[in-house]
């Protein structure tokens, strides 16, 4: 019990150490990424052209399309809620395909609920319970079998609320994509703070552009808020924006281990989750490089 009380307390001083440096990394990358972005050119205007379909076709065409769209989307959702790093560590939120189909806002909402009722999100909120009363954290719930019974309720409450604002309801109304796009090719530095920056920023449903996230900031404010209902002395506002700041910085080590997870269990498991795309990104920047290296030999 000692041992697990040195555990918990040196992890909270690990936290304040690292966290606020960790954060203000992710911003650094993110202000780089939002800046290095450039607007799309205009598509080209169709010319006028003799037969052309009526416009009643035309839209039937863009119905087809973007029910097309959403069927594309709900299979590569059916594939992503059945990742898990080891077998165990749900990856539903993740996807191997840069230009997976947009979310609808449905989808995003059952993709998020889908994640909370994972029998790993309760089975970390009863550790998280477990942890917080060797700590004696929040005495306010007590000891004993009910104290255990209200801090795993406590927990499961602030994952679940986190989830469904931050990665459902959120991304629904802003139109913003709560998925995060794995990298999975260039140098580790590029994709270390590539996965860090992913905290706070995300793309956008119609444009594909990076952007700052929102819906996951916001939606880890806003789940603080929350939980000052059922938290027994609660800190007030202050303590609310400081946790969830917290939680959003905490947010990049699973961004870190979602990027290169696929390579520790390629080289430890002999098993690619991301079924050769990695493989076939790597043998594009090769060409690439190889045709820019001739280019500048001519």
């Amino acid at each position: 019990m000692r041992a697990l009380r040195l555990y918990c307390g040196d992890y909270m001083q690990l936290r304040n150490c690292y966290l606020p440096l960790i954060a203000s990394v992710a911003l650094c990358f993110s202000m780089r990424c939002v800046a290095s972005t450039t607007p799309d050119s205009a598509p080209p205007t169709a010319a006028a052209i003799p037969d052309a379909p009526t416009p009643q076709t035309s839209t039937g065409n863009a119905q087809d399309s973007q029910q097309s769209e959403h069927e594309k989307a709900e299979q590569q959702m059916k594939a992503q809620e059945k990742q898990r790093m080891a077998g165990i560590v749900p990856s539903f939120n993740v996807s191997y395909i840069s230009n997976a189909a947009t979310l609808s806002p449905g989808q995003k909402i059952r993709l998020a609920f889908r994640s909370q009722i994972d029998p790993y999100t309760f089975g970390i909120a009863m550790i998280v319970s477990g942890l917080g009363e060797a700590e004696d954290d929040n005495p306010g719930f007590g000891w004993g079998p009910s104290g255990y019974v209200e801090r795993a309720g406590a927990a499961y409450l602030d994952a679940f609320d986190g989830a469904m604002i931050g990665n459902g309801f959120l991304p629904a109304l802003l139109h913003q994509d709560p998925r995060y796009f794995r990298l999975g090719h260039g140098s580790f530095h590029h994709r270390f703070f590539y996965a860090v920056a992913t905290s706070v920023i995300c793309k956008h449903d119609h444009t594909g552009k990076w952007e700052p996230n929102y819906s996951n900031v916001g939606g880890n404010i806003i789940s603080g808020a929350i939980s000052n209902l059922y938290y027994p002395n609660h800190g007030g506002w202050t303590h609310t924006i400081t946790d969830g700041m917290t939680v959003t910085a905490e947010g990049t080590f699973g961004g870190v281990l979602q990027e290169f997870w696929p390579d520790i269990s390629r080289k430890l498991f002999h098993k690619d989750p991301t079924h050769g795309l990695d493989a076939k990104a790597r043998a594009e920047d090769k060409a690439r490089q190889q045709a820019a290296s001739s280019a500048r030999q001519q």
